[in-house]
């Protein structure tokens, strides 16, 4: 390093602390970035790659950016998931002897990010950490730093839950320890697609204590120590608006994995990975950034406790009752701006005057919510009014202090009101009285030279001097003006008298704009003072906006109040999809019944492609989502049980990160919703073992049923095109036949959409080929295959018996035509306890006996 130049040695040492960072070094109005940084930035950021002598042998490669206008370049970085460090100059440039002193002020990375620009206001920001204690034993805490939320909780479940838990989160940063398994920190980046950051250090600093105190277990509080450490490593500046930690007691609410998140399609889509077209996106009536953001979390974890729900659907209930009153909330909380973050950026201290206007205009409208809550007729709303505190004090504080319309800028004067401060009177009115002044000596002037164009300018160079054009100099008296600068067509003077008044103003002004902003700066401590009841505020704002939302959308999409019930059945009438219904927005989506009651927890659902079974099976999921975050469901009449956990196995796709086929996937989620199941858990397996052979996989489908109607026995929805699998209807007393019913007509299928008892009489499957536009000749051929098919003797003969694949369905005929060399393998069946297997194992036993049978 001893080559470089100072100004060189002096980045590469702040750059050697942060070489997970791109380091924005402040060189004047400029952040220039040196080296690697400047290859990668020039090529990430679209920018000019230069060059310039550091000292060194080489050229070094540099790229720069504007200081005034680099947040939109960090925030390109940010969202790529970089980490940028602000490196400021620390002193005057004029004072410094020798190269200017400069520091990291703040490290922006995706967790960590406050600017409005780069969050989404609908959506929290979450940092997280987690800590590794056995094979089986974690710990996890949350901070988003934009709202000052602090959250933790002990799992026990293994790698795969903290997995589903962070997916179901807006998580896009984590902090580990830098001893975590490589193969657990590369599913966090490949899965989840999450920026890494390491902390090693995990004792709580003093002053952070009270935020882990109401915290038992030491191990959660290592790791929310892990995470605050990191705070306080990075930003470098207050954090009073982060709350106490909340434990989150993870088995009071429903189990969500990311298969199902994912495949329900809760918050986002899975072919475009959007809002449009999701749970959220139906759901969402919300009028105020809170609200969104509280919706968004009701829906990551539903409610187990049916007090809690209950309470919900009463202030839900009281809204629908109450639609004029309704239409007035939703038109006042539109007027509240995100407390929660304006809170966070009051105690970061990047808030100006007018995010403080806006958190008075919000307060203002909290009398008028309070009023029109108490007006409806329902106790439980009636209390969420009289809870609102409207924080009369602070709200009069910010209207005594703050000009309606100041400057984004908080340095150069115009924010504190007249009549605030008597020393900023006194300043305006010398700065005011003095500008009258020059006015009138401009007046005076002109009448003693007779020049009528004479004028009195002021520069910053200059400061204030008379200006008279060449043509008029002769009538200037002598001797009263001093020349100070000569123009084109004009010279300008000064005098005595001028210079004394132009120093009294420009005190005056100078003083004026540093005494506001020393103003600002205290308003802004005080009003951090109200941040926990502003917190508080916030929370229940959000709350009320959601449940009127609950109230909106119930009453447009004709939602109904479910009730629950401890029978553990499941009773829906004209039940709908509350997505597919909103899409097809033409009155035509048909209604079904869902009804298992005590005896009935499995219903295999038969019926071609198209019909409508994966519909039938996801809205009765998503029914019971929407009915425990506590909204009203899309039916005439619903009595649900509670459900503690959702497994979903629907729709195919390859894992090509993980290299795992559709199959392997199939098999991976069915045996985590196999393995971790209860009595009281909801499982939608929609066609298991169609990735592989057909009596493969309709040996693994039959397994599969008879485990969980054995073994699990929740509440389950399997769908299937193995229509032999309908014969366990008589041999599995809590499983049921239904089918969804298509007709055909002069050659064509028409589905109906409608669930009957039963079993289905065929799959159509040439039939949707049709529909779905397949050449005729294609059609044509196809259809005589299968008539030859249909009429082809089913009996083996022994030169073809080695061709056979072994079936775990044969017919009364097949096995009076069976061959002698193949009954030890029947024996060898008979003796298997397939209530006993797994899945897997299922597969791996089939497999050896085919092994065998072929070679007979």
């Amino acid at each position: 390093m001893a080559g470089y130049t100072p100004m060189i040695q002096q980045y590469l040492k702040i750059k050697a602390q942060y070489k997970d960072c791109f380091l924005f070094f402040r060189l004047g109005d400029f952040y220039e970035m040196f080296f690697q940084d400047a290859l990668e930035a020039s090529r990430e950021l679209e920018i000019t790659l230069t060059s310039r002598d550091g000292g060194g042998e080489e050229r070094i490669p540099m790229c720069g950016i504007p200081y005034h206008s680099a947040e939109n370049y960090i925030k390109n970085l940010v969202e790529k998931g970089y980490k940028v460090a602000i490196c400021e100059q620390v002193e005057d440039p004029k004072a410094a002897k020798g190269v200017v002193k400069r520091e990291v002020v703040q490290l922006i990375t995706p967790g960590t990010v406050m600017e409005g620009n780069m969050l989404n206001e609908k959506e929290n920001n979450y940092l997280a950490s987690i800590t590794q204690w056995t094979n089986t034993t974690f710990s996890i805490a949350y901070a988003d730093l934009s709202t000052g939320e602090n959250t933790t909780a002990m799992m026990n479940n293994g790698w795969q839950a903290v997995l589903s838990e962070l997916y179901n989160r807006p998580v896009k940063e984590i902090v580990v320890d830098s001893n975590l398994a490589d193969s657990y920190q590369n599913d966090l980046v490949e899965k989840l697609q999450l920026t890494v950051s390491y902390q090693d250090e995990v004792h709580v600093s003093p002053t952070m204590k009270p935020l882990v105190e109401s915290l038992a277990n030491e191990r959660l509080v290592e790791t929310v120590g892990r995470l605050l450490n990191y705070l306080e490593r990075t930003q470098k500046r207050s954090l009073d608006h982060l709350k106490k930690a909340q434990l989150i007691e993870l088995q009071q609410f429903m189990s969500l994995d990311m298969y199902s998140k994912r495949n329900l399609e809760l918050t986002e889509t899975i072919i475009r990975k959007g809002k449009q077209g999701s749970l959220l996106w139906v759901l969402d009536k919300t009028v105020t950034a809170m609200g969104a953001r509280k919706l968004k979390k009701w829906m990551e974890r539903p409610l187990l406790q049916t007090a809690d729900i209950e309470y919900r659907f009463d202030i839900v209930d009281g809204f629908l009752q109450h639609f004029i009153e309704r239409e007035s909330l939703r038109e006042l909380l539109k007027s509240v701006y995100d407390l929660e973050r304006l809170s966070g950026r009051i105690s970061f201290g990047n808030v100006n005057g007018r995010d403080l206007i806006q958190l008075k205009h919000s307060l203002q409208r909290i009398p008028a919510i309070k009023d029109v809550l108490r007006q409806m007729d329902h106790k439980t709303v009636q209390a969420l009014g009289e809870a609102l505190n409207p924080l009369d004090e602070l709200q009069r504080l910010l209207e005594d202090s703050l000009m309606e319309d100041p400057p984004i800028s908080i340095t150069d004067g115009g924010l504190i009101k007249n009549g605030f401060h008597p020393k900023l009177d006194e300043y305006r009115d010398a700065s005011q009285n003095g500008k009258k002044w020059i006015a009138e000596l401009e007046r005076k002037e002109k009448e003693e030279t007779n020049i009528k164009s004479l004028k009195i300018g002021y520069n910053r160079v200059f400061g204030y001097y008379i200006e008279v054009t060449k043509a008029n100099l002769h009538l200037l008296p002598e001797g009263k003006y001093e020349r100070k600068q000569t123009l084109t067509n004009a010279e300008r003077f000064i005098t005595p008298e001028l210079k004394e008044k132009e120093t009294l103003i420009l005190e005056a002004e100078e003083k004026s704009v540093e005494l506001e902003y020393r103003l600002f700066v205290e308003l802004r401590e005080r009003v951090k003072g109200y941040i926990p009841k502003l917190q508080q505020l916030a929370e229940q704002i959000s709350e009320i906006d959601v449940l009127q939302g609950y109230a909106t959308i119930s009453e447009q999409n004709d939602y109904r109040r479910p009730s629950f019930n401890n029978q553990n059945d499941v009773d829906i009438e004209q039940g709908r999809h509350p997505v597919i219904e909103q899409v097809m927005k033409d009155g035509t989506f048909v209604p079904n019944d869902i009804r298992m009651d005590k005896g009935t927890n499995m219903l295999l659902i038969t019926g071609p492609n198209m019909s409508g079974k994966s519909t039938y099976m996801r809205q009765l999921a998503l029914t019971t989502i929407m009915a425990q975050i506590g909204c009203f469901v899309p039916a005439s009449k619903a009595s649900l049980p509670i459900f503690d956990q959702i497994f979903t196995r629907i729709g195919a796709a390859d894992d090509l990160v993980s290299g795992q086929s559709t199959f392997m996937v199939e098999m991976l989620e069915a045996n985590h919703a196999i393995t971790h199941a209860t009595e009281q858990s909801l499982i939608l397996l929609d066609e298991i073992g169609r990735g592989t052979s057909t009596y493969d996989g309709m040996a693994l489908a039959q397994a599969i049923i008879e485990y969980l109607h054995e073994h699990v026995q929740a509440k389950t929805l399997f769908s299937t095109h193995y229509h032999e699998l309908t014969s366990l209807e008589e041999s599995l007393t809590h499983l049921k036949n239904i089918h969804v019913r298509a007709e055909e007509y002069e050659g064509n299928v028409i589905f109906l959409h409608q669930i009957q008892d039963g079993p289905a009489d065929e799959s159509y499957g040439i039939h949707v080929a049709k529909l779905a536009n397949m050449p005729n000749e294609l059609i044509t051929r196809a259809s005589q295959i299968l008539q030859q098919l249909e009429n082809k003797p089913v009996e083996a003969t022994p030169e073809k018996e080695n061709d056979q694949q072994l079936s775990f369905f044969v017919s009364e005929k097949q096995k009076q035509t069976q061959t002698k060399p193949h009954n030890d393998i029947v024996d060898e069946i008979k003796q298997l306890n397939i209530m006993e297997m797994t899945p897997l194992e299922a597969m791996n036993q089939l497999y050896q006996l085919q092994k065998k049978a072929n070679r007979q």
